[in-house]
C-alpha cells in the first residue's frame, strides 16, 4: 500500500512538473538567423546575424507561450565584407541607429503535440509589423550532454522590406525578403 501511495505521488509530481511552463534560454552558439533576397533577378543572395539572444517559455500541456528574440543587426555577415559595409548602412539595416532587430510573439498554433507556427510582432528599423514564423521542425527534449530541458525549432517567414522604410533598390533588389531562424534554447 505504501509503495502505491508513494508510485501515485510521484506520478502526480512529475504531471505537474511536465505541465508546468519552462523558460529557456536561447543559446546562441545554437541559433541561426538568416536572410534570403533576390538579387537583379539573378542569383539568391544570403546573410546571417551572429548575435542572437532571447528567452522562449513553453507550456507544452496547454499549448501556449512566449518568445522574445533579439538579433543584433551590426553582426551581419554575407561573407563579403564590402557588401556588409552597405548592407549595415543607412541604405538597409543603418546599424548606427538601429542596433537590433526584434520578435515578440503574441500566440502558439500547435498540430497536436508540434508547434507549426508562432504569430507575434517584428519590429525592424523601428517598424513593427504583424509577423507569423512557420515552423516546420520542432523537438523538446533532455539535452544528451547537459541533460537540461531543450527545445529546437527551424523557422521561416517573409516580409517586404519596403514595409518597414527599407526600400533601396526595390524593385531591382527584391522587395520580398525570406527570414530564417534555428534556434536551441535550453532551461534557465
Amino acid at each position: 500500500m505504501k509503495k502505491l501511495i508513494l508510485a501515485s505521488i510521484l506520478s502526480a509530481a512529475t504531471l505537474s512538473a511536465v505541465a508546468a511552463p519552462v523558460t529557456y534560454n536561447v543559446d546562441p552558439s545554437h541559433t541561426y538567423a538568416s536572410f534570403e533576397i533576390n538579387h537583379l533577378g539573378f542569383s539568391t543572395q544570403r546573410g546571417s546575424f551572429q548575435k542572437t539572444d532571447g528567452v522562449i517559455t513553453l507550456d507544452q500541456e496547454k499549448k501556449t507561450g512566449s518568445v522574445d528574440i533579439t538579433i543584433d543587426t551590426a553582426s551581419l555577415n554575407t561573407g563579403w565584407a564590402a557588401r556588409d559595409k552597405h548592407l549595415t548602412s543607412e541604405d538597409f539595416f543603418n546599424v548606427g541607429k538601429f542596433p537590433t532587430m526584434t520578435f515578440k510573439s503574441k500566440s502558439f498554433k500547435f498540430d497536436g503535440d508540434k508547434l507549426s507556427s508562432v504569430s507575434g510582432d517584428f519590429t525592424l528599423l523601428g517598424v513593427t509589423k504583424p509577423l507569423t514564423l512557420n515552423v516546420s521542425a520542432f523537438k523538446c527534449a533532455p539535452h544528451p550532454m547537459s541533460k537540461k530541458p531543450t527545445c529546437g525549432a527551424d523557422a521561416v517567414a517573409t516580409i517586404k522590406r519596403s514595409e518597414f522604410g527599407m526600400a533601396a533598390y526595390v524593385p531591382a533588389v527584391s522587395d520580398e525578403v525570406t527570414l530564417r531562424i534555428q534556434v536551441e534554447a535550453s532551461a534557465k
